[in-house]
């Protein structure tokens, strides 16, 4: 398997585009294209991925990271999509353990709060019934203050404890492609699709731009799977799809751990709205989420928070932490995704249907929606309608997504261990054998290697510096600045590997500061007079978003 590298590796990855014709072509590089071409190469396709920005630009990097069983679609009727969830939320912990790790989730029992302790309690037993485990119970008072020092709703009266999980979204992508290239897919990030051809009615060919440099090609497939998310109605249009999907918006505060150390998540009900909100350990910091509004900004301008979301997930903290008296000074970053909803004709979002949609349209297979934790079952959903136009049997199954990570340096503490096999899966022994005692110190203030560093500059396909800081590492969402006060090591661990000029580093470092100030910090405060409500109540209560 050729690696994803800087240069030469790249050019040897678009020169595979002459190939005649691809069995199918992914467009999208975020879980559900991961997914996909992974499970296509499995079964022994020939694969092409592409994406128009970098792997897990989109959604995929700014989710809530939680690899959960979906809870709140039991209390909504949907069994279905709860079974599916929690079972797959077990596979996932099974097989790559050292990446979809188990998070403790704590619900405070308050006093004329719903949902209440007896109604909370029936929808656990059967969550964990579908999981084939028993994990919650019932904490009293003081229990529950050892828990969770400093959790003091008004009226709290003891709390009811589960258990779910949480992943680096990014990596967890990249941990997928990473086995659909060892399955003989190409993966290629920064190239668009510029257009659709059609050959008695069905999608027969693909005009691709890289958009570095520009360079076009015409590439054949007997499917396509349009794994766009937010951006799906666009490519739908050229075969007449007709719009379907309702953009919504999740925003998160990401703080310093020690100015919110928690050891639980805790999960809530927002006093303004009953809307589901949380906060909890995540890579050495706490994040904080998650809102989620109708998003009509331009779709190709990155995300942003904004003041009244700030807000609106500050007032949830201090009201289940008054004594922390959290303050938008204490954020080291923001970030905002848009994930893509269908569009059911509901007044409310939080009504609105979030299971996955699979659709043929005339060999234009989309797959958009859905959930982070089912991505497997996702693309075999895709498969199924792609396998006619291919011309090859599919069959559904249950073989592991991730090849088992060898066993590493028993020098290394176990620390650093579970950090590198989560990061490079079966890829850890040989990435990672030469590193240095240097190397395998955590950068301050963060869980992350130096190591990291240079293992993504040399490869994992960086084109651009966010590339390296916010998604193959999460530097950029870690540290205030978004890292910007250690970029003389950075480049000094990366620059031989990425072979920028001086001008072009300098030229990185620009984009990248105008990014931070603008996408992942937190926005002015509002000016609201003293009293007034710091709600959201003039927007629509819609619900979390993965």
């Amino acid at each position: 398997m050729g690696e994803l590298n800087a240069g030469t590796e790249r050019a040897k990855g678009l020169a595979r585009l002459d190939a005649p014709t691809w069995d199918l072509v992914v467009i999208g590089g975020g879980i559900s294209g991961a997914g996909v071409a992974q499970q296509a190469a499995r079964r022994g396709w020939t694969v092409l991925l592409i994406e128009q920005r970098d792997f897990a630009w989109g959604t995929s990097s700014r989710s809530s990271k939680l690899v959960h069983g979906g809870l709140r679609y039991l209390k909504e009727g949907d069994i279905k999509t709860t079974l599916h969830s929690v079972r797959e939320r077990e596979r996932l912990m099974r097989e790559a353990p050292e990446l979809i790790e188990p998070q403790s989730f704590l619900f405070a029992n308050c006093e004329g709060r719903k949902p209440g302790r007896w109604l909370f309690q029936l929808g656990l037993t059967i969550y964990d019934w579908m999981a084939g485990l028993r994990s919650h119970f019932w904490a009293d008072l003081a229990t529950t203050q050892a828990l969770a020092p400093g959790l003091a709703p008004p009226k709290m009266r003891g709390a009811l404890v589960f258990q779910d999980a949480k992943t680096d979204d990014a990596r967890l992508v990249w941990r997928v492609l990473m086995e659909a290239q060892r399955d003989g897919a190409l993966v290629l990030n920064y190239v668009s699709a510029l257009g659709l051809q059609l050959d008695a009615g069905r999608v027969s060919s693909i005009t691709l731009q890289d958009v570095l440099t520009h360079q076009q090609f015409q590439v054949r497939a007997k499917a396509v799977v349009n794994a766009t998310g937010a951006w799906a109605d666009r490519l739908r249009g050229a075969v007449g799809g007709k719009p379907m999907l309702r953009p919504l918006r999740g925003s998160h505060l990401v703080v310093p751990f020690w100015r919110l150390p928690v050891a639980q998540s805790i999960s809530l009900m927002h006093p303004t709205d009953d809307r589901p909100v949380f906060l909890y350990p995540w890579e050495g910091a706490t994040l904080i989420g998650t809102t989620d509004l109708d998003h009509r900004e331009d779709l190709d301008v990155e995300a942003s928070i904004t003041p009244q979301e700030v807000d609106y997930l500050l007032a949830a903290v201090n009201d289940q932490f008054p004594a922390a008296a959290l303050r938008a000074a204490d954020i080291s970053a923001c970030y905002a995704g848009v994930r893509p909803v269908v569009d059911d004709g509901t007044g409310s979002a939080s009504h609105a249907a979030r299971d996955h949609v699979v659709l043929d349209e005339s060999g234009l297979v989309t797959l958009t929606g859905g959930k982070l934790t089912t991505f497997r079952l996702m693309a075999q959903d895709a498969l199924a309608l792609a396998a006619p136009h291919v011309g090859k049997p599919f069959a559904r199954e249950a073989a592991a997504v991730f090849t088992p990570v060898g066993e590493l340096n028993p020098r290394w503490s176990a620390a650093v261990r579970h950090r590198l096999a989560a990061r490079y899966g079966y890829r850890a022994q040989a990435l990672c054998a030469g590193a240095t005692d240097a190397e395998l110190q955590t950068i301050p203030g963060t869980n992350t290697l130096w190591l990291e560093l240079a293992i993504a500059a040399k490869h994992e396909a960086i084109e651009h510096l966010d590339d390296l800081l916010l998604r193959r590492t999460r530097l950029g969402i870690l540290l205030p600045r978004g890292g910007l006060d250690h970029l003389a090591r950075i480049r000094s661990l990366c620059e031989s590997h990425l072979l920028w000029s001086d001008t072009q580093w300098q030229t990185e470092i620009e984009r990248y500061r105008a990014l931070i100030a603008a996408h992942y910090q937190a926005p002015d405060p509002l000016v609201i007079p003293c009293g007034a409500d710091r709600s959201l109540r003039s927007r629509p209560a819609l619900s979390s978003t993965d």
